[in-house]
């Protein structure tokens, strides 16, 4: 198969499908692989050493043109739909359901398209687990920089400092983005407390962090008083492949401190705060009734040759599997890949995607015949 690996052209992605290593893989497996010029070059991965490991330095034209399989890292944007061509594969991040144009593209061209972040294994999100990893360390840390009046944030120092009160956060979502807020929060000294709806998870996070931060179950009037509080809100709630529910509504904005800050980390998939709308790493934050609102839609690309590493770390061997047996022989083969599967042949197999846009929703296992 041909594999591409086209540069990310989003505001300040440089994080980048395949590194040097994942192509001497591909290649040692029987595959061939264009780069595109300077992907990598960004966070040190030169063309020189992609074309060492095997790979072929291709301008973007004859990547698409040419190329079975597209792996990126973040879903295509507008200016890129027209180098798809009908019948690829595309591997990377989709989330559809916030995405109504390119659930279209797709749609329309035939894509058979793969999301990292909803193939499962074991319950387990492989793909997505080291981007909410990242995602939740830097939501702390992006927070704490907001807060400083010079940003217009409140001027508290979250950490505290021996006679004064720590700053306060509120974490809504006790998942993988909302444990690693939590850690990073609890050692930096703050005043912790993290809500989710499920009273086990809860229990998990009490024995995690020896009863170092407050558990609230995720009820309206929890949040509502949490918030009130906090000097930092961070949204990380997800619904797999589903746009994330509107937990904090304008309204109850007029709850909080003045000089707030809302770090919205499930922007990707519509935002969990009603107020959010996405933005880029060039102009992060906005204002809405004095309430700051950070919603950078690819956080983790501010640390982009830790993200690149850590992610290509998880999507490798599924995409040899793919290049390999080809999509639907790995989906066959593989119930993650089979998960990840949001679109083929014009047919969108995701429910969570088409409940969003009112589209037929097909079977994966009735296209693919799996019993």
């Amino acid at each position: 198969m041909i594999i591409g690996c086209p540069k990310e052209v989003k505001v300040h992605e440089y994080r980048v499908g395949l590194t040097p290593s994942n192509v001497r893989e591909y290649v040692d497996s029987g595959h061939k692989v264009y780069v595109e010029h300077d992907a990598g070059s960004a966070i040190g991965f030169s063309d020189e050493e992609y074309h060492r490991a095997g790979a072929i330095i291709v301008d973007k034209d004859k990547l698409f043109k040419e190329s079975n399989m597209i792996i990126k890292v973040k879903e295509p944007i507008e200016s890129e739909y027209r180098y798809f061509r009908e019948g690829q594969i595309l591997f990377t991040y989709l989330h559809l359901a916030a995405d109504k144009n390119l659930t279209n593209m797709l749609l329309e061209k035939k894509i058979f398209s793969i999301a990292y972040e909803t193939i499962k294994v074991r319950g387990i999100l492989p793909c997505l687990a080291p981007m909410s990893s990242i995602a939740g360390r830097l939501a702390v840390l992006e927070s704490a920089k907001y807060l400083q009046k010079t940003f217009g944030g409140n001027g508290i120092l979250l950490s505290g400092i021996p006679g004064t009160r720590k700053g306060k956060v509120t974490i809504v979502g006790a998942g993988v983005v909302g444990l690693n807020a939590a850690q990073l929060a609890v050692g930096i000294g703050a005043d912790v407390t993290i809500l989710d709806i499920d009273a086990s998870r809860l229990s998990y996070v009490d024995q995690m962090f020896n009863m170092r931060i407050h558990t609230l179950i995720s009820s309206r009037a929890n949040i509502i008083s949490s918030i009130a509080e906090a000097d930092a809100v961070i949204g990380a709630v997800l619904i797999p492949g589903a746009k994330a529910p509107k937990l904090i509504k304008k309204e109850d904005l007029q709850h909080m401190k003045t000089g707030a800050i809302l770090t919205d980390v499930a922007i990707d998939q519509g935002g969990c705060f009603e107020t959010s709308t996405p933005t880029t790493h060039n102009d992060p934050i906005f204002d809405v009734d004095g309430i700051l609102h950070y919603c950078v839609a690819n956080m983790p690309g501010a640390v982009a040759k830790t993200a690149t590493l850590a992610l290509t770390d998880s999507t490798l061997n599924f995409g040899l599997s793919i290049a390999t047996l080809g999509a639907k022989g790995a989906a066959l083969k593989d119930s993650g890949i089979l998960e990840g599967i949001n679109t083929i042949d014009g047919k969108c197999t995701y429910k969570a995607v088409s409940e969003a846009f009112g589209i037929p929703y097909t079977d994966i296992k009735n296209v693919l015949q799996v019993s």
